[in-house]
C-alpha cells in the first residue's frame, strides 16, 4: 500500500504505508488512512515527528554484496514529509493524506 501526503502548494509525496504509517504515529496521530491535520495542528505534528526521529535508533546495515546501502534509515524516509510539512506551515495550509 501507498500513502499519498498532500497540502497545497508542495508536490505530492508518497511513501510506504508502513512507514507512513510510523511516521504518522511519531507525529502524534492516531495513523489511520485516509486522515488530516489541520493547518493549526501542523507545527505542533511537525515538533513531534523530529522529537520522535531524534529518540528513534536507526542501525545502518552498510552495503549488500553489490555496493547498494542495505538500509534506509527512518530518518531519510521522512525527509520529505518534514518538507511538506514545513511548507504547510509556512503557507498556513492542512495536510491530507489517503
Amino acid at each position: 500500500m501507498l500513502v499519498t501526503f498532500s497540502t497545497s502548494r508542495y508536490s505530492d509525496i508518497m511513501l510506504f504505508g508502513d512507514i507512513a504509517t510510523q511516521l504518522l504515529h511519531l507525529m502524534g496521530h492516531s495513523g489511520t488512512i485516509p486522515g488530516a491535520i489541520l493547518a493549526d495542528d501542523v507545527p505542533q505534528a511537525l515538533q513531534h515527528l523530529q522529537q520522535g526521529l531524534s529518540t528513534t535508533a536507526d542501525t545502518a546495515s552498510g552495503e549488500d554484496s553489490e555496493g547498494n546501502p542495505a538500509h534506509v534509515s527512518l530518518k531519510n524516509r521522512a525527509l520529505p514529509l518534514i518538507k511538506l510539512l514545513e511548507s504547510a506551515i509556512n503557507n498556513h495550509s492542512d495536510v491530507m493524506w489517503k
